[in-house]
This record gives C-alpha cells, structure tokens and sequence, in this order.
C-alpha cells in the first residue's frame, strides 16, 4: 500500500528541512504532500527550493490553519492510506511504518499513536491535562471507544474513508472532526504507542487554549448532528 503523509505547515523554517528529510527517508511506497499555510517566516521558499521524487508542495496565500491546510491537500493525495504529519519534530516519523501494519494488513481502517505510555516521560502541562480531558470525553460520548489519546497528530485512515468524512475543519478541530465521525460510523480506532517529544509555546507551539474549547464543542456536535 502507498502511504500519503500530509504535512501542514507554518512559519516552520527552523525545522523544515530536516522534517522533511526523515519523513523521505523512510523506507515505505510513499508521497509527501506539504501544505504551506501562507508562512511569513521564510518557510514558503525553503519548501519551494526542494525538488525531490515524491514531493509536492503547495502554497495557501494566506494563513488559514490546519485543517484549511489538511484539506487542500487531499486532492493532490494518491496513495491508499493518509498520514499526518505535523512539522516541529515532536513526532518521529520512524512510527509511520509501523501505524500503517495494521491497516495494510486489513486489521484497521484508522490507526492513531498514541502518546501516553510508560516509554513517554510527558510533563503534566496543560496541553497534556487537556489531551487526557478530551480523550476521557471522547469515551463518554462514544462508549467503548477506549481512546487514550484523542489529540494525537498521528492519525492514520483509509484515504477513501478520510474523503468520505466532508471535512469542514479549519483550524485545530481536524482532530475532533475526524474522531467524532469516524466513531460515529462504527470505526474502531486502533492505538499503537509511538515515540514524542513535546516542545513548548517558547520554542514556538501554536496551540491555544481557546482551540481546546473548540475540540471540546466539535466532538460535541459531530456526535449528535
């Protein structure tokens, strides 16, 4: 099976080089479609300097967030599976091979790392309270769902699954769109732990307290509408 990983990006030139070098050394069928969300930060031009097999990028002219970004790069997807793949190295893309096993081996359609595991040495910050909250939510809402790990980046599904699914998100709710929708179907989805290396707002994270509200009301909503 080919693996499509889909990076979303802005103002990440500090690390975009060397994400997308490990994410293209990986030894799989794959395809990196890089989406810049309208950076200002000089990304958009490192990106353009690349002219690697396998690569395509594509430029937002302006900055419209993830799930903005997530989406107008599904068009341009062609392998069988779809991978994100987030640009500030917190995620190790060596995981993506294993994520993707169960799904080429018709175990799973949708596939998430998890990051809460004995092997991880997370802070509690509030970006992990609010993970752990809307994982404890996502089970409330869904039971037997038995997600650890609802926020995850990495999230692996059946390209013709994730088209199916009308994504409206545009900023961080991609997240919860696609849990609440996925569940909603009747899909189980498999967790398998992955390595994670949090960094924090000061080296430049982009989520806001705000966008958690957000997840929260999204979950909320796709369950029930």
């Amino acid at each position: 099976m080919k693996l499509s990983i889909v990076m979303p990006v802005y103002n990440e030139a500090a690390t975009i080089r060397e994400i997308v070098a490990r994410v293209m050394a990986l030894t799989v069928d794959k395809e990196l479609v890089v989406v810049d969300d309208g950076s200002s930060d000089g990304t958009r031009q490192l990106l353009e300097s690349l002219t690697l097999p396998g690569l395509a990028v594509v430029c937002l002219e302006r900055n419209q967030g993830k799930g903005s970004a997530i989406r107008a790069a599904l068009p341009h997807v062609t392998g069988d599976v779809v991978a994100i793949q987030d640009a500030d190295l917190e995620y190790d893309p060596e995981n993506l091979p294993e994520l993707m096993r169960p799904i080429a081996e018709g175990r799973a359609r949708v596939v998430y790392g998890t990051r809460f595991h004995s092997a991880n040495s997370i802070p509690y910050t509030r970006f992990k309270i609010a993970a752990r909250l809307l994982s404890l939510f996502t089970n409330m809402l869904f039971p037997g769902a038995g997600v650890t790990d609802e926020a995850t980046c990495y999230k692996l599904v059946r390209t013709d699954l994730l088209r199916s699914l009308d994504l409206q998100c545009r900023r961080f709710e991609f997240c919860p769109e696609v849990t609440a929708k996925v569940l909603r179907r009747g899909e189980r989805i498999l967790e398998i732990p992955i390595r994670y290396r949090p960094r924090t707002v000061d080296e430049g994270k982009k989520i806001r307290w705000r966008d958690g509200i957000e997840a929260f009301w999204t979950l909320f909503k796709y369950r029930f509408w």
